[in-house]
């Protein structure tokens, strides 16, 4: 009985099925993590909302929860990173507000859909500029940017170049849906165009 020659089709149809579960299983435990952490946030400013003196309490809390959580569950949960996560639930919630007495108050919080991977949202809430935020947002998703990607488009100041080269009244369009291309010309000034073919 001669030997099959091998199916190199067949080998690659599985390794292919392999690496696609793996990809899922990497996003779901991403997506999971990043909504775990929102609802973290949302925990904390909640208690803190119950305290008398905001600041010290908040401490307190932090303090205390990062001690319980890093006994319980390892490394993950220093003060800095719930800090981190709080900071990451007052930047997305919705209708968040601040009261007369400097108190947040959370009405009806609706989570944003989140995307994108918990390393991405710590990048982009070091951002200040809410426009330029949702921008790098907006172009992190629709082009999948690898967060590496993420930081060398910001630290080319892809955003500010935009908003240079573009009238007033789209820079708000620019923070709502990213990079729009209407003419087919428009894609030899678009900057990734641009930087690919080393044009300045």
């Amino acid at each position: 009985m001669k030997n099959k020659p091998l199916d190199t089709k067949f080998y690659s149809q599985i390794v292919e099925l392999l690496q696609s579960a793996r990809n899922k299983v990497v996003q779901t435990v991403n997506h999971t993590k990043v909504h775990t952490y929102f609802e973290i946030g949302r925990l904390i400013v909640e208690e803190e909302q119950e305290g008398k003196d905001r600041a010290e309490y908040g401490k307190q809390i932090l303090s205390g929860l990062s001690k319980v959580l890093t006994k319980e569950f390892g490394k993950g949960f220093s003060t800095t990173n719930l800090k981190q996560m709080r900071q990451f639930y007052l930047a997305y919630s919705i209708g968040q507000t601040l009261s007369d007495n400097s108190k947040f108050e959370i009405q009806q919080t609706v989570p944003a859909t989140f995307k994108l991977s918990w390393s991405h949202y710590l990048k982009l809430m070091r951002i200040d500029d809410e426009n330029e935020k949702q921008f790098y947002e907006i172009e992190s998703v629709k082009n999948n940017w690898s967060v590496r990607e993420l930081d060398r488009q910001y630290d080319s100041a892809l955003y500010t170049r935009l908003v240079l080269s573009r009238d007033k009244e789209k820079i708000k369009e620019l923070s709502e849906k990213g990079l729009i291309l209407i003419k087919p010309k428009d894609a030899i000034k678009d900057p990734y165009i641009i930087e690919f073919v080393g044009l300045t």
